[in-house]
């Protein structure tokens, strides 16, 4: 993919031989990059896991802690002075404020270190004092990454695999109607380009809507400063026998592959690929709530993430060659706080078996790979009520206008196959359960001092990720 590219090759290498060489003299600093689709929640994880790190009273998994070799940890600037600052306080101001609520979601790239001064474990414990180690924690838009899947695509190829796809949907209707009145060969009109790329784009946000996970190119729905400029004014064409110079096709294509050098390859070159660990945030029981479409769709999606990773793990060679590698992938399926507490080891099945095909990838290359179930911020309660003669395991939370409601979601299957057996098939509706989420918000917090919010296995996953490292 972009490792071709030698220029940028030789630049990554000669960062990474410079960082390998003078690390033994410097503190030590972890890059952990937090991912996820729209509404999976990395904007609550990495709040919840900061306020956990800084108030580490529920954190019991997390063994650096636990065996209180943790001895403070705080907030620092960040090293890169270009980067947006991750607003923790006002995120955490939302969550655990007098009227609890949901922050803003991820829209660009941003970081937040978090230093801890840690006492080594083992042989080195009598002989070493506490030392200094940096989590460099990295927030950016999983339809981002999606992006990186480009890069060895032609806009032709991209063209035809979109407008397949879009053929299957209903909601493309009208960005199929203005395609179907448009001749690609035509030259070039600004105006006819910009009502093709808003119909795209409004495509894309509805698929978004339907619980679908692929909607790229990415910027098209999180565009920044860059609404409105060519390479984000574009859409996919079918291809004219021979295109015409100064035709749409050809122009299209042009945009397309500005898209590509401009805009994907500095984010994979200045942050992607930067990163050591990595957790990829997926909203499973929304997909299986949107139906079996939007489960495929999330696994397919989540197979192109995996071949942006490069996992494998760290050496200096590969670090002066090739830059990091990611060593550490945890796929981790939020929200489990939707579901009682029996039905979690269902979840991670799930989320194993959706992960499968990149599961086997990343550890094929040398990572180490985990599926998990998780709530970064607890909001419901566990009930049992009696309910036509049987008992069912229910939550309860409290919804956006203020009442309370109990909720039984559904049983998951204990044989994962048998929500992936009809995804894979085309099935249009699952023929033998119902399943639903409800939408709870946040609920009032009365923290005693050394507490941080409370979650489930934010603890675990915070072992995995980097505990290793303390």
């Amino acid at each position: 993919m972009i490792l071709g590219d030698i220029a940028d090759g030789l630049t990554r290498g000669i960062e990474s031989a410079t960082s390998t060489v003078t690390g033994a003299f410097r503190d030590t600093v972890i890059r952990l990059g937090v991912t996820g689709l729209s509404r999976a929640g990395k904007t609550v994880f990495i709040t919840s896991l900061v306020a956990n790190m800084l108030n580490r009273g529920r954190m019991p998994q997390f063994l650096p802690a636990a065996e209180g070799r943790v001895l403070a940890a705080y907030l620092q600037p960040q090293p890169d002075n270009t980067v947006a600052r991750f607003d923790y306080e006002s995120h955490l101001d939302a969550l655990t404020g007098r009227a609890p609520h949901w922050p803003e979601g991820t829209r660009r790239v941003s970081e937040l270190r978090l230093s801890l001064r840690v006492q080594p474990a083992g042989l080195l414990s009598g002989l070493q004092g506490p030392r200094t180690v940096h989590l460099d924690i990295v927030d950016y838009p999983g339809e981002w990454l999606l992006d990186l899947a480009l890069l060895d695509k032609t806009y032709d190829a991209w063209s035809i695999e979109t407008l397949r796809r879009a053929e299957t949907r209903t909601f493309a209707a009208p960005f199929l109607k203005a395609l179907a009145g448009t001749d690609a060969n035509d030259r070039l009109d600004e105006k006819i380009a910009g009502t093709l790329s808003a119909s795209f784009t409004a495509y894309l946000g509805a698929a978004r809507d339907a619980g679908l996970s692929d909607h790229t190119p990415g910027r098209f729905l999180l565009p920044g400063d860059l609404e409105g400029s060519p390479a984000l004014t574009f859409a996919p064409l079918v291809r004219p026998e021979s295109p015409a110079r100064s035709s749409l096709w050809r122009e299209f294509d042009r945009r397309y592959e500005a898209y590509k050098r401009e805009v994907v390859k500095p984010f994979f070159r200045d942050h992607f690929a930067r990163i050591d660990r990595q957790i990829v945030l997926v909203d499973a029981l929304g997909a299986i709530n949107a139906g079996p479409a939007a489960v495929e769709d999330l696994r397919l999606a989540m197979r192109d993430i995996l071949t942006a990773f490069r996992p494998g793990r760290n050496a200096f060679l590969s670090q002066l060659f090739l830059g990091r590698r990611i060593d550490r992938i945890l796929f981790a399926a939020t929200k489990a706080d939707h579901l009682h507490h029996r039905q979690h080891p269902q979840l991670t099945a799930i989320m194993t078996a959706l992960m499968e095909d990149a599961k086997t990838r990343a550890e094929f290359a040398g990572a180490e790979t985990a599926a998990m179930a998780i709530a970064s911020l607890r909001t419901t309660t566990e009930e049992t009520a009696r309910h036509g003669g049987e008992d069912l395991d229910m939550v309860r939370g409290e919804l956006a206008n203020g009442k309370r409601a109990a909720f039984f979601p559904g049983l998951l299957p204990s044989d994962p196959a048998r929500l992936l057996s009809p995804a894979r098939s085309g099935a249009e509706s699952w023929l033998d359960a119902d399943y639903s989420i409800m939408d709870f918000a946040p609920r009032s917090l009365d923290l005693r001092p050394g507490e941080g919010p409370p979650h489930i296995r934010l603890d675990k996953a915070a072992q995995f990720l980097f505990g290793d490292k303390l």
